[in-house]
């Protein structure tokens, strides 16, 4: 799997329209699209996908906490806005895009710098226009719950497809 280095290297409008959600995410599992730079910044890949469901596997550094040496709240919710939106799209049509609208995030305890864990988005509601679902943050090794979110998800049909 390779990260887009420069905006030449993500994938074109009409890549992305010509295929449905799922096949968009797939084609990132494979390789054949870039996954998004900010994975390499956080510090985490794709590691599975199906149909209403994305798990990315990630290991939080000292890069990514916070004064005090803790992992910054930002770095859970990236993480799973990455997975909660993702399962999402893996229900987009082709021809369609979607954004986040909204999530929530709920620490439940500190992940040590160092520590593989598992964003896992699962689908709620697959709507036209809306599309939901919630996630978690889980230790790889342990099962160790750290975070849960929501997300609620704006899907568009594109104008032309």
């Amino acid at each position: 799997m390779f990260t887009a280095t420069s905006p030449e290297q993500l994938p074109d409008r009409a890549t992305i329209l010509s295929l449905s959600g799922l096949e968009f995410m797939q084609a990132m599992q494979r390789g054949e699209i870039s996954r998004p730079p900010i994975s390499a910044l956080m510090n985490y890949t794709l590691d599975t996908v199906a149909p209403g469901q994305v798990t990315f596997r990630g290991t939080p550094e000292f890069n990514h906490t916070n004064p005090m040496g803790g992992v910054h709240g930002g770095w859970y919710g990236t993480l799973l806005d990455s997975c909660m939106a993702c399962a999402v799209m893996t229900t987009v049509p082709k021809g369609s895009v979607y954004t986040t609208l909204e999530y929530k995030v709920n620490l439940t305890r500190c992940i040590p710098p160092g520590t593989e864990i598992l964003a896992i988005g699962r689908i709620d509601h697959a709507g036209r226009t809306t599309g939901v679902s919630h996630g978690e943050i889980r230790g790889a090794r342990d099962g160790k719950l750290y975070a849960t979110g929501s997300t609620t998800c704006l899907i568009m049909k594109m104008s032309g497809t």
